[in-house]
């Protein structure tokens, strides 16, 4: 795209706006798409005489998608893509630089997983940080965070909340310089906590509030990117720390996002010292409200779902680290039924082995339809709407659906391929829960700019960030066969 064409005009044989005005469950064949900048222009079904009219008025301002020539004459025809134009998905809830470190712990549940591969690559960074520099060209960091930024545009995620703990928070700068040279979005939950770590790792309230407000400061500007509070765990922060960054976060209007009962073992130990839920501590010190992100929420009693359904604070549910770490599936269903906003995430690579959202839903369906032995629950589309428009409106973004003055993120996946034939527009989204295998993402665009074009990655050096990637793996794999890993306090996951 040379840098006067301002428009990009896509067209495909079938287009899922999954907006609320025309129904989410709109299916248009024959579907057209024109961004104007950043933002979405047209969309639609397509006619002749619609691509004349744009080919007319922007001329060799307009980017035509599956093509490459320049410029186009008065009847040449646009090109119908055999694939499908949906919203970017949302990712409400991940970890960056944990690609890292996939595979090192094997089988085993949360708290052990975070003993024998999490903390133990942290400070394997820390202790060789600037060796690795000098080594990789880049922090580690940054190159970890790139590598998460791949992850992202291979699936189609166009859109995600990094949340930032104690391991990785010093190392923002590397995070936001990510994700701008990948033109992706990010929404960054900064991490803290007082209590039930070591003194090394605890804040106090004032570091925690002059820590936003200085991030703030730094790269509140910046474009596609924004800061709210992410205490790491409930277990982990105090009544009064968090009140005070619930005042803050009421002072900047943003959102708050935290882990609350994950692991079952953890919220028991929980119950018995605080006597109360989690859920029940955070109302106590108020912050529940619809500004709240609950991550992972499995572990559940009937007092904590009416809180949240009264409250009005959503749920993010990732279900690839749940079952993968046997933490347990959260009542997803029965919340549904009480109106809980409910998006579907991948958490980190490290422990979800995969940024893969579209799996996320498919197992997070598969699931209850098995648990409740009922095939109607979770259907395809509710899902896809689970990682688009529910998400997106969680984080307040201006994305998730495909409409006129909506920010211009938007993906095409192939229906050319073996797994994904036959495809109309009868069974396109139940192919794209069941039948994809999430590679087939074959155009991304967020804010009008293309990240993915054809398959290849025009924003980001695909095969640097794999190769580098692949030997600080492997250095990390050598450094932990020659070392017992350090047994620190748990980080949430």
């Amino acid at each position: 795209m040379t840098a006067n064409q301002q428009y990009i005009m896509i067209r495909s044989r079938l287009l899922l706006p999954l907006d609320e005005e025309l129904g989410l469950e709109t299916r248009i064949e024959d579907g057209y798409l024109l961004t104007e900048g950043a933002i979405i222009k047209e969309v639609g079904p397509y006619r002749p005489e619609i691509g004349e009219r744009i080919i007319r008025t922007y001329g060799e301002k307009l980017r035509i998608i599956g093509t490459d020539q320049d410029g186009h004459p008065a009847g040449w025809e646009i090109p119908c893509l055999n694939g499908v134009i949906l919203p970017g998905f949302v990712k409400a809830h991940g970890h960056d630089i944990q690609s890292g470190y996939i595979g090192i712990a094997k089988d085993e549940s949360l708290l052990d997983w975070l003993d024998h591969a999490v903390s133990p690559f942290f400070h394997f960074l820390d202790e060789s940080k600037e060796d690795l520099r000098e080594h990789l060209g880049v922090t580690p960091y940054l190159l970890a965070s790139l590598k998460d930024r791949l992850d992202d545009i291979y699936y189609g995620i166009t859109s995600s909340l990094n949340h930032i703990c104690h391991f990785n928070r010093e190392n923002l700068p590397d995070l936001v310089e990510s994700n701008t040279r990948a033109g992706t979005r990010m929404v960054a939950a900064l991490g803290c906590k007082d209590r039930a770590f070591e003194p090394i790792f605890l804040d106090t309230i004032e570091e925690v509030i002059s820590r936003l407000d200085e991030c703030v400061a730094a790269f509140g500007g910046v474009e596609r990117f924004r800061i709210i509070p992410g205490p790491d765990q409930v277990f982990s922060n105090s009544e009064k720390m968090l009140k005070a960054v619930k005042a803050w976060a009421r002072d900047h209007d943003t959102l708050i996002h935290i882990h609350s009962s994950e692991e079952p073992a953890n919220t028991r130990r929980f119950y018995r010292k605080y006597l109360s839920s989690p859920v029940q501590y955070l109302h106590r010190a108020g912050l529940m409200d619809e500004n709240m992100m609950l991550v992972h929420q499995v572990n559940n009693t009937p007092v904590d779902l009416a809180i949240i359904r009264e409250t009005g604070a959503g749920v993010v549910h990732n279900p690839l680290a749940n079952t993968i770490l046997g933490s347990g599936m959260p009542p997803i269903v029965e919340m549904m039924e009480m109106k809980i906003p409910v998006a579907i995430s991948t958490d980190g690579s490290g422990s979800g082995d995969s940024q893969n959202i579209l799996a996320a839903g498919r197992l997070a369906s598969q699931y209850q339809k098995a648990l409740h032995q009922d095939a109607r629950l979770l259907p395809a589309q509710k899902v896809l709407e689970m990682i688009t428009v529910v998400p997106a409106k969680m984080l307040r973004l201006n994305c998730g659906s495909l409409r006129e003055g909506k920010d211009a993120d938007l993906i095409l996946i192939d229906l050319s391929r073996p797994n994904l034939t036959p495809t109309r527009s009868d069974n396109v989204v139940e192919n794209l829960i069941w039948a994809s295998d999430g590679s087939e993402v074959r155009w991304v665009i967020v804010d009008g700019k293309i990240l993915k074009d054809d398959y290849r990655f025009i924003t980001l050096d695909e095969e640097k960030v794999r190769n580098d990637l692949q030997e600080l793996s492997q250095l990390f794999f050598l450094h932990s066969k020659k070392n017992s890993p350090d047994k620190v306090a748990n980080e949430g996951n």
